[in-house]
C-alpha cells in the first residue's frame, strides 16, 4: 500500500505548486488481515484480526522512509491501523493545500493524472454508496480508486485511494511490471472488473 499511497500525491507540490510542502502530512492506513505479512504472530492470527479495528503502528512504520522518497516531502507520518478486512487497504491522507488552490485545480490535477495511468481511476461522486474509493468494490482487481476531498476554509485537503492488496499491492502490479519488461500491452491479462458487482 505505500507505493500505493504516493499515488495520491501525483500532482506534489514540486510539479504544480498545489500542497503546502512546509506542513505535516497525516496518513492513515487501513488494512485487513492479508496485510500482516507472511511471518505469523498473535497481533496477525486472522481470528485475533476479526471484528477490531486495531492501531498497530502509530509511529516509525517501516514504509514511512520510502513514501518520503518517493513524494519529495520531508514531514511524512504514516499510521497503521488493522481493520475487518481480509484484502484491501483504504489510506486517507491529509495534506493542506497552498493559498489560492481550489477544488477546480485539484479536479484538473487528478483528471490529468488518472488520464495518464490505465489503472488508477478518479472516484468522487455526490451521492451513492460508492461515492469515495472503496477496497471492497476492488477486490480481484489490478486498479487503485482515488478521490478526494477539500475544506476550502482551512485549505485541508483529504486524499483518498483504495486497492486490494493481494492484486494492485502484489500479483497484479508483478505482472503489470512483467507486461512492461516483455514489451507487452500493459494491462494483458489485467482486465477483471472486480468480485463485487456494482
Amino acid at each position: 500500500m505505500q507505493r500505493d499511497c504516493c499515488h495520491l500525491f501525483a500532482f506534489n507540490s514540486r510539479e504544480n505548486e498545489l500542497i503546502d510542502p512546509t506542513r505535516p502530512v497525516i496518513v492513515e492506513i487501513k488494512v485487513g488481515s492479508s496485510e500482516g505479512g507472511a511471518s505469523p504472530n498473535s497481533g496477525s492470527h486472522h481470528p485475533e484480526r476479526s471484528n477490531v479495528v486495531r492501531t498497530f503502528s502509530a509511529f516509525g512504520h517501516r514504509h514511512t522512509a520510502e513514501v518520503i522518497q518517493e513524494l519529495g516531502l520531508p514531514n511524512v507520518h504514516l499510521t497503521m491501523t488493522s481493520v475487518d478486512l481480509v484484502r484491501g487497504a483504504l489510506a486517507a491522507a491529509h495534506v493542506f493545500v497552498n493559498p489560492g488552490v481550489t477544488e477546480k485545480d485539484l479536479w484538473r490535477a487528478y483528471r490529468t493524472w488518472t488520464e495518464q495511468e490505465p489503472f488508477v481511476r478518479l472516484v468522487k461522486d455526490k451521492r451513492g454508496i460508492y461515492r469515495v474509493p472503496e477496497p471492497k468494490i476492488l477486490a480481484g482487481t489490478n486498479f487503485v480508486d482515488v478521490g478526494f476531498d477539500l475544506d476550502p476554509d482551512s485549505g485541508h485537503l483529504v486524499c483518498l485511494a483504495a486497492i486490494d492488496n493481494l492484486m494492485k499491492g502484489a500479483s497484479g502490479s508483478a505482472v503489470q511490471a512483467m507486461n512492461i519488461i516483455c514489451g507487452f500491452d500493459e494491462s494483458a491479462g489485467l482486465g477483471f472488473t472486480g468480485l463485487h458487482p456494482i
